[in-house]
Formats: C-alpha cells, sequence, structure tokens
C-alpha cells in the first residue's frame, strides 16, 4: 500500500530519512511577526484568527508575537522588511487578500506583492510567508479563510515555523 503524502501540518520528522534536514514544528522558541493586510477585511480577520490559533497549537505565546496592520496586499513588503530587519522576529508572516475585479489593478497588485515579499525573504535571510489570497472572487477568498478548503492564515504559521526551525538548523549544519 503506498504511503500517503506528508501534508503541510504534519510532524516533518515522521518521514525524514537519514541525511536529510527538516524544520520541527515546535514554536516555542519563536518569536513570530505577522503583517495583515485590513483591505478585504472580510476574508483577512478570518485568516488572522486562522495564524492565531496555529500560533497557539505550536506553542507561541502573545509575548513572543506581533501583529502589525497595514492598508492593503501592496504595503505588506514594506512592513514585512521593516519587521525582518529589525533582528527580533524569526519569521514574517504576511496575510491579505486580492480578490479579481473589473480592471488590472488586481494583477499589479498580486504581482508586485508576491515578488515584493520574495525579495525581503532572499534579502534578510528571514522567513517571508506568502499568505495571501489572490483569487477570482469572493466566495473562492472565503473557502480559503476558513471555509471548506481551510485557512491560509493556518497554513502560513506552520510554514514560517518550520521554514524559521529548518533555517536555525542549516546554519549549524556540519557537511557530512
Amino acid at each position: 500500500m503506498a504511503e500517503a503524502p506528508h501534508r503541510l501540518g504534519d510532524p516533518p520528522d515522521s518521514r525524514q530519512r537519514p541525511g536529510e534536514l527538516t524544520g520541527k514544528h515546535d514554536g516555542s522558541s519563536l518569536t513570530i511577526a505577522v503583517v495583515c493586510a485590513r483591505f478585504n477585511d472580510e476574508v483577512t480577520l478570518r485568516l488572522l484568527e486562522g495564524a492565531y490559533d496555529r500560533l497557539d497549537r505550536l506553542g507561541i505565546t502573545e509575548d513572543h508575537r506581533l501583529v502589525a496592520w497595514v492598508p492593503g496586499a501592496f504595503e505588506l513588503p514594506l512592513a514585512a522588511k521593516a519587521l525582518a530587519e529589525s533582528g527580533r522576529y524569526d519569521a514574517v508572516v504576511c496575510l491579505g487578500a486580492v480578490i479579481r475585479g473589473e480592471t488590472s489593478h488586481y494583477d499589479f497588485v498580486a504581482g508586485e506583492c508576491a515578488s515584493g515579499l520574495q525579495r525581503v525573504q532572499l534579502d534578510t535571510c528571514v522567513p517571508v510567508i506568502f499568505g495571501v489570497l489572490t483569487t477570482e472572487n469572493i466566495g473562492q477568498a472565503l473557502d480559503r479563510s476558513g471555509g471548506k478548503l481551510g485557512n491560509k492564515g493556518d497554513e502560513s504559521v506552520v510554514t514560517a515555523v518550520e521554514t524559521a526551525n529548518l533555517l536555525t538548523r542549516l546554519k549549524g549544519h556540519t557537511p557530512v
């Protein structure tokens, strides 16, 4: 019988082989910042609730987390950069919702947000997690923010913790 695929949220060490490194899902030693966009708050508040729930479950106490609000997804990279460069956070989770409309505004905001967040993490070596929904309509956004397709806020915190822990292990890893 084939093994079930590894899903986000499964303990990573349960499938690790010799010579492989993974990040653990224990956040008790980490400090995490969450940047949340106010625009489309019907969706982003749900993403944030998922993030709060997962922060609690991974052992990240209230004194080891910060939530910063920005007007919209386009402002996420700037706030993420300030937080990453502060040296106070092991990872930054960015939450937002860009929903396609009748103009090309969607393409500019979604693309620039994604590339800006990628640039921040590559420039700072701090994990900056893209928890921004880019959907065709509000229904798809609601499905991905606590609806039938899960909660991207929850998943983004898991990704942040795993990646931050992996980077810590990589910095201390001695090549074979």
